[in-house]
């Protein structure tokens, strides 16, 4: 006959054992691994991307390429509006705020609804043609969301984007230096705004002007991060700039 203290103790191990399986099964039930081994949280970031204007292909670069970019392995679902009236109707339910569009918006109740996007903690992309000084009488976009703007650009043409900060998030698979074509806007930041942070900048060769290219706001509440490259394919279609882009909208949504 089995001794019974050692059939106590065998018992109470196995129980343990069988606990500490169970624990670690809970803590797994809503992850999802990825192919590279790593857990990612199962529920998609809810984009609202906002196109519309001139001078640019916003169904095709920002729509298609860059919604695509962004639905990859299930990272986001984006809804895409090319009228910036109908930012009312569906950005409560987003997560991160899109904007590409240099269309204007009008509507005071449009532009109150981003300044309190912004103010409640949320994230936002400025992307290329939004950056610019697109709306003289709403001053306050420029100054406290984008923290400055550009008013001019070079001819469309390659220069090289050399990585600041490496160890940000944002640039995670991001190459140290890479050269692509695209209009090299000459953002510059508001010294009157929250400031910034530069992750990436670009040059050209013979001029010493060096621009942001990719930088985040130092915003008191929100995570902005700002792209300046995005005119055409040359750069939606590099996997730079889709590493860049879809790390942005990881990190403005707080995943």
């Amino acid at each position: 006959m089995q001794n019974p203290t050692l059939f106590l103790r065998k018992a109470v191990r196995f129980h343990v054992l069988a606990g500490a399986v169970v624990l670690a099964g809970v803590g797994l039930t809503n992850c999802k691994v990825s192919s590279s081994g790593t857990a990612k949280n199962a529920k998609p970031i809810r984009v609202l991307m906002v196109g519309g204007g001139t001078s640019h292909n916003f169904g095709m670069w920002y729509k298609n390429v860059d919604g695509q970019t962004l639905s990859k392995d299930g990272l986001a679902t984006v809804n895409y509006v090319g009228d910036p009236d109908s930012i009312l109707t569906y950005l409560p339910q987003a997560d991160v705020l899109y904007l590409s569009n240099n269309r204007p918006i009008k509507d005071a109740n449009v532009r109150q609804a981003i300044v309190d996007f912004a103010n409640a903690g949320k994230g936002l992309i400025i992307a290329h043609a939004a950056m610019w000084y697109n709306w003289k009488d709403w001053p306050e976009y420029n100054l406290s969301v984008v923290s400055g703007g550009s008013r001019g650009h070079d001819k469309y043409g390659t220069f090289e984007v050399n990585v600041n900060n490496p160890q940000h998030p944002i640039m995670n698979g991001v190459e140290p230096k890479f050269a692509l074509k695209d209009e090299r806007y000459y953002y510059i930041p508001d010294p009157a705004g929250p400031g910034i942070e530069v992750l990436a900048s670009s040059s050209v060769a013979g001029s010493d002007k060096v621009f942001p290219s990719v930088f985040v706001v130092r915003h008191p509440k929100a995570r902005i991060v700002g792209i300046a490259l995005g005119h055409d394919a040359e750069s939606h279609n590099i996997q730079n700039y889709q590493n860049l882009l879809r790390n942005a909208v990881k990190w403005a949504a707080r995943d």
